[in-house]
């Protein structure tokens, strides 16, 4: 099965080449310096080879990045509707720029250069893209190159796995003051879009997240009993969201006309079966209630800030958004201390206050 081949270069030096061919199969090849390592090198491949670790079908060394592409967004992404409109915009951006190379020539430096690329030129809004939104592109092409690799077997490798992800702050905090939460509540009840209010509602009282709210159906719904069940979450478990108060009476009030050709809390009025698309209707919102950088999660960061402001611990906010650890709420640590500031200095007014 394998072959090694010693050559002598013209300083004395000696080469040592290894070509495994597997009938049916592409051929490996590799050079050393010295022959134990090619020898230990093709004892482990051999071994992986019939393991069937190592095996890629000729045929499937003929595939592009683009062929690949164009499979992943007819067959996986369906499956998964919250990404699909996002992941499928990213991958052809990539087919554009390296659909027509080999899915086995592709490189890490090729998807470097990429990188290169997305963090420099302008993005569908006119901006330069943000340091998330770069990292969600390789994200979004490292889950194809997994199914290249495990379900399709058409190459060995993931090289997005090696890129390094450009620096990503989660430390920005953005909520609505008092001054600003009212006009802008109040642009969302104006807006045309009818689902507009009732959204932004329940996502800023509950902290879910755009996709956990779009991808709610009516089964996942208690309204009697106040809370809601999120079957698909970032972090793949399961949560129990409480509702009360004005959401919950905007959610019943919601049900009375719900639709019956859809299971979507949110439908499109094109496609029932796909959910409403509210990003012009929120930035219209926006521009109306002249608020500046302000963004559809900030709904979230406004959740767990209000939540703290009304006594609620840092455990508590994590349970409540669906976090495993506390680290992703240490963010709002400052303003618990701004809290603990405050409980502190009127206490001792209270009781110093006549010393």
């Amino acid at each position: 099965m394998a072959n090694i081949t010693e050559r002598t270069l013209k300083d004395g030096s000696k080469r040592y080449t290894v070509i495994i061919r597997i009938k049916g199969c592409e051929s490996r090849t590799e050079t050393f310096r010295r022959l134990t390592d090619a020898k230990k090198w093709t004892a482990k491949t051999e071994s992986e080879i019939r393991d069937g670790k190592q095996l890629i079908p000729r045929s499937a060394l003929k595939k592009t990045l683009g062929d690949a592409i164009d499979r992943y967004i007819s067959e996986v992404l369906p499956e998964k509707p919250s990404l699909q409109t996002d992941q499928t915009t990213q991958l052809n951006w990539f087919k554009a720029e390296l659909g027509n190379i080999p899915l086995a020539n592709i490189n890490t430096p090729l998807i470097a250069q990429c990188r290169d690329k997305l963090n420099t030129e302008m993005g569908q809004r006119g901006k330069v893209r943000s340091p998330a939104t770069v990292t969600r592109f390789l994200a979004a092409l490292s889950s194809m190159f997994s199914h290249c690799v495990s379900e399709w077997e058409w190459t060995r490798d993931n090289p997005v796995k090696r890129v390094k992800k450009p620096g990503v702050s989660n430390d920005r905090v953005r909520f609505l003051d008092n001054d600003e939460r009212q006009p802008f509540l109040k642009a969302c009840q104006e807006s045309s879009n009818k689902q507009l209010y009732l959204c932004v509602i329940l996502a800023m009282s509950t902290g879910m997240r755009q996709a956990e709210l779009m991808e709610l159906t009516w089964k996942d719904v208690d309204i009697k009993a106040g809370f809601l069940l999120l079957n698909k979450t970032k972090n793949g478990e399961k949560r129990r969201v409480p509702l009360s108060g004005h959401g919950l009476e905007l959610l019943r009030g919601h049900a009375k006309v719900r639709r019956l050709d859809t299971p979507l809390l949110f439908p499109s009025r094109k496609d029932p079966l796909n959910s409403i698309d509210l990003r012009r209707p929120f930035e219209n919102a926006v521009k109306l209630a002249e608020i500046e950088d302000f963004h559809w999660h900030d709904l979230r960061h406004c959740c767990a800030s209000y939540l703290l402001m009304n006594g609620a611990s840092l455990p508590e906010i994590a349970k409540i958004l669906g976090h495993k650890t506390l680290a992703m709420v240490m963010r709002y640590s400052h303003m618990s201390d701004d809290h603990a500031s405050g409980i502190i200095a009127s206490m001792n007014e209270k009781i110093f206050g006549g010393v």
